[in-house]
C-alpha cells in the first residue's frame, strides 16, 4: 500500500487534526524524524518507506520490538505503536526513554517507517485502549468516563460476576500474569459494575469519578505508589476513603489489547499486520 495513503487514512480515522497530544519533553530522535515534529510527536515519526508491505503493531518502540523487525530482514515496513517512547521508569529521571539512536540508521536502511498515536488511541472508540481492554475482560462498554487530553478514556460496564476474587482471576487470565489487587472495600462487586482505564490510571480524579458513579471495583495498568509522582499516593487515599478496590495489571498489559485490535484495522485496509509481544513490567503494580 502507498505509504502516504496509509498515513492519510490513519490520520483521518483517528482524527489527528482534532486530537491533543501531551508534551514528551525528552523526545529526541535527531535528524531522523519527520520535519517539524517537535516535542509533541503524533502520527508519522519516521518516514523511511514509500510503500508499506506489512505493519507491525506494539505498545512501545522497545529495543526488543525494533530488533524483532530488523532481524526479520524485511523491507517497506510500518511500525505502529501507542507510545512514541519506551516505558522504562526510574526514580532519577522521567519514565520514558528514546529509541536507541544506534537503531535509527538500520531502521532507515531497512525502510522501516514509524507511526505512533497516544491520546488519539486512548480516545474511546472501537480500537481504543480502554474499550479494547474492557472487551478482553468481558466488560461491555455501557458508559464512558474521565476526560484526558480532551477525550474520554474510561469504560464502565456490568459484568456477569459478583465476587472480586473471581473477577481478579478473570483479569489475571486475560493479561497472562499475576495481578495486584488493592482491597479497600467489599469483596462483592457493587451492582456487578466495574470501571476500566488502560495505562497509567492511578489518578485521584479517576478514583473520584468512580466513587461518584457508585462503582467499587476498578481495573487499570499502573497502581504502584511512586514517590516521584505524588498523585499516585493520592489515588490510593481516594480509593481507601471510598472503599474502591483497585486491580493493577501493568502499563503494557492494560494497553496491549488496543495494539492487538489494530492488526484487524490494518488487515481491513488490505495490509498484512502482526502484533509483537513485549514484556510487562510487574513493578508497575506494586
Amino acid at each position: 500500500m502507498d505509504a502516504h495513503a496509509l498515513r492519510k487514512q490513519l490520520d483521518a480515522d483517528f482524527e489527528l487534526d482534532k486530537r491533543e497530544e501531551g508534551d514528551w519533553d525528552a523526545f529526541d530522535l535527531g535528524d531522523y524524524v519527520v520535519e517539524n515534529i517537535g516535542k509533541k510527536p503524533k502520527g508519522l515519526i519516521l518516514d523511511n518507506a514509500k510503500a508499506i508491505s506489512k505493519v507491525y503493531t506494539a505498545v512501545f518502540p522497545s529495543e526488543k520490538v525494533l530488533r524483532r523487525i530488523l532481524d526479520s530482514n524485511e523491507r517497506d515496513i510500518l511500525l505502529f505503536t501507542h507510545h512514541p517512547m519506551i516505558w522504562d521508569p526510574s526514580p532519577d529521571r522521567k519514565p520514558f526513554i528514546n529509541i536507541p539512536h544506534e537503531l535509527l540508521g538500520p531502521l532507515k536502511e531497512h525502510r522501516v517507517s514509524y507511526y505512533a498515536i497516544h491520546i488519539p488511541l486512548d480516545a474511546v472508540g472501537p480500537y481504543s485502549t480502554g474499550v479494547s481492554f474492557a472487551k478482553a475482560l468481558g466488560v461491555p462498554s455501557e458508559r464512558y468516563f474521565f476526560e484526558y487530553g480532551g477525550v474520554e478514556v474510561g469504560v464502565v460496564g456490568t459484568i456477569d460476576l459478583t465476587g472480586l476474587s473471581e473477577f481478579a482471576e478473570r483479569v489475571r487470565k486475560a493479561v497472562g500474569h499475576e495481578v495486584k489487587v488493592w482491597t479497600y472495600g467489599s469483596d462483592v462487586i457493587k451492582d456487578s459494575r466495574v470501571a476500566v482505564v488502560g495505562g497509567g490510571g492511578c489518578e485521584p480524579e479517576i478514583a473520584s469519578d468512580i466513587a461518584d458513579m457508585g462503582v467499587n471495583t476498578y481495573v487499570t495498568g499502573i497502581t504502584r505508589i511512586m514517590e516521584t509522582y505524588p498523585p499516585s499516593a493520592q489515588f490510593h487515599e481516594v480509593c481507601k476513603d471510598n472503599e474502591i478496590n483497585a486491580i493493577g495489571t501493568t502499563h503494557y498489559s492494560s494497553e496491549k489489547f488496543a495494539c492487538v485490535a489494530m492488526v484487524d484495522y490494518f488487515e481491513k485496509l488490505g495490509v498484512p499486520a502482526e502484533f509483537i509481544e513485549d514484556e510487562p513490567l510487574l513493578s508497575d503494580m506494586e
